[in-house]
């Protein structure tokens, strides 16, 4: 197997049949930051693509409050129209690129083999290089702040012919574009490991039907991961020659051109970024309820519908340009409310009648739950054309799309960092820091992004510094809530450092987990499992042990 894994396809799953330990690698190396920085263990892979995407998230955030501070009363009070055009623009591109894609998919390379059952993964190498492409598209993008003509400042879409050297000249635009290729290339090759993983790796025992509810998750994931994310590369290929060349997207089609292909990567990036926290979230709710997730196969045939249907609606951000069918698109983007309802009836169902646990990780899945909701239901109005021509490019639209990025998605990271914290570390979290961050984001989220729908709607454009007086108390009240937003991730991080450097030992499965990961220590060892794997007859083979050993 790819990596020099000992146990062949997986370890096996037969009672009683010990698998032999692997070979202890030599421990020299893997004490240097070289070793760690060159390995090919999965886990310390994904660490690494966890704190990249963190130290992304951090940047990021900083320019949204420097814009929230400009926004907070009208009038330029600080900062200049062009570099505000860069802040939004980085902001979202570091977010979208840089953040959540890459934090998902590190989500999915750490534990998808732990859950089932894989000593390794599979091409360790690609994953790595994977890693590298991403964090030199990193740097690479936000270096453009130190050029002459700053960093890109045409929004994170990079919509022709705003994007053209006439209308954004500079090499600062250049490393945008070539920043955002490696990103999502290094993404791409991630995710092609983590697919294959999820076919050729899975132990003995474990049919496509019995992987667990965040396994099913990454597999749709990786699906659009394969089927979007290299139009997109390409396409950035395609505007690095438009803009020193020209001919690509000229003309009057040119426009449009680039936003079906830029869209047809641009919308199933989203649910790059919600499915594998739907997963967390399944598990972290069913764990935490003490109860088998309810309706397995509808979930998993929802996830399957959801996918196949987000790489049909694409052109419903399009609705204004008038190149589109419009009534087509709306229809597909409806749709999409019928396998969502499947999946929020599985998650609220599986708490009913449950022993429910409040606690950290549980808080964060409750908060996805209601959060998301509100992005789901304001996805449903700007599906509506004629609803769309009214708030499209105004802070409705900005107010819909991080109630599910932000209020939503980061949510599901937050409620699966808790929750698998203890098994990557070996360490809990602070119960007492968890909470309040967790309160503190909730208050946060809702102040900063609720008034935007009522912004959108008086007319509030989005991507201005600027605004009418009569709008000056709703942008304070957003403004503020953005404050408290940051004290909250400033409490998280308080939290992680506290838990590191003074450790409360966590054992291998402080939460009666029901999946593989918690069948092996914490944190695993290098080729994750030391002793034999319980017998897999389902999605939860822990709870399927835990339920056969208790008396009659």
């Amino acid at each position: 197997m790819a990596g020099g894994a000992p146990w062949g396809r997986g370890v096996s799953a037969e009672p009683g049949t010990a698998p032999p330990l692997p070979a202890a690698p030599p421990a020299a190396p893997a004490e240097t930051a070289i070793g760690w920085i060159a390995s090919t263990d999965h886990k310390r892979t994904a660490a690494k693509i966890g704190a990249a995407s963190l130290v992304f998230f951090i940047a990021s955030g900083v320019l949204a409050l420097v814009m929230r501070t400009e926004l907070a009363h009208p009038g330029l009070q600080f900062i200049s129209d062009q570099t505000y055009n860069e802040l939004f623009s980085m902001h979202g591109s570091g977010m979208i690129y840089l953040f959540l894609t890459p934090a998902a998919l590190a989500l999915g390379l750490y534990f998808v083999p732990l859950q089932i059952g894989a000593a390794e993964i599979a091409l360790p190498r690609l994953a790595l290089f994977g890693f590298w492409t991403y964090l030199c598209g990193g740097l690479t993008m936000y270096a453009g702040f130190f050029t002459n003509n700053g960093a890109g400042s045409d929004g994170w879409t990079a919509a022709v012919p705003l994007s053209n050297s006439a209308f954004t000249p500079g090499i600062g635009m250049d490393m945008w574009v070539i920043g955002a290729a490696l990103a999502v290339l290094g993404s791409l090759l991630i995710g092609v490991t983590i697919l294959l993983t999820l076919f050729r790796l899975r132990a003995p025992g474990m049919t496509m039907l019995r992987l667990p509810v965040f396994s099913w998750s990454m597999v749709v994931t990786t699906f659009m991961v394969v089927g979007s994310f290299p139009v997109l590369v390409v396409t950035m290929g395609l505007l690095l020659y438009e803009r020193h060349v020209g001919g690509i997207f000229s003309g009057s089609g040119g426009a449009i051109a680039f936003q079906h292909l830029f869209w047809f990567y641009g919308h199933p990036v989203v649910y790059v970024m919600f499915f594998p926290f739907v997963g967390a979230v399944a598990e972290v709710v069913a764990t935490f309820s003490r109860r088998r997730f309810f309706g397995y196969k509808a979930l998993v045939l929802s996830l399957l519908v959801f996918t196949a249907l987000s790489m049909a609606v694409w052109a419903h951000h399009m609705f204004t340009t008038g190149g589109v069918q419009n009534q087509y698109f709306s229809l597909t983007s409806h749709l999409l409310a019928v396998p969502a309802g499947i999946e929020y009836l599985d998650l609220i169902a599986t708490m009913i009648g449950g022993t429910i646990l409040l606690r950290t990780p549980m808080l964060f899945a409750l908060g996805f739950i209601l959060q998301f909701l509100i992005g789901g239901l304001t996805g449903i109005v700007v599906a509506s054309p004629p609803i769309d021509y009214h708030v499209h490019d105004t802070f409705f639209v900005v107010g819909h799309f991080h109630y599910t990025l932000f209020a939503g998605s980061l949510f599901g990271l937050l409620a699966g960092v808790h929750y698998w914290f203890p098994k990557a570390t070996g360490a809990m979290l602070r119960e007492g820091l968890g909470k309040l961050s967790f309160w503190l984001l909730v208050l946060g989220a809702n102040v900063t992004f609720f008034p935007m729908f009522f912004l959108g709607f008086d007319g509030m454009q989005r991507r201005v510094p600027d605004y009418a007086p009569r709008l000056g108390d709703l942008n304070l009240l957003s403004s503020i809530g953005a404050g408290v937003i940051a004290l909250g991730i400033l409490v998280f991080l308080i939290n992680v450092v506290v838990s590191l450097r003074r450790r409360v030992l966590a054992g291998d499965d402080p939460w009666q987990g029901q999946t593989l990961e918690w069948a092996t220590s914490s944190p695993p060892p290098r080729h994750n499992f030391q002793r034999p794997l319980p017998p897999i007859d389902s999605h939860a083979p822990l709870l399927d042990r835990r339920l056969a050993e208790e008396p009659a």
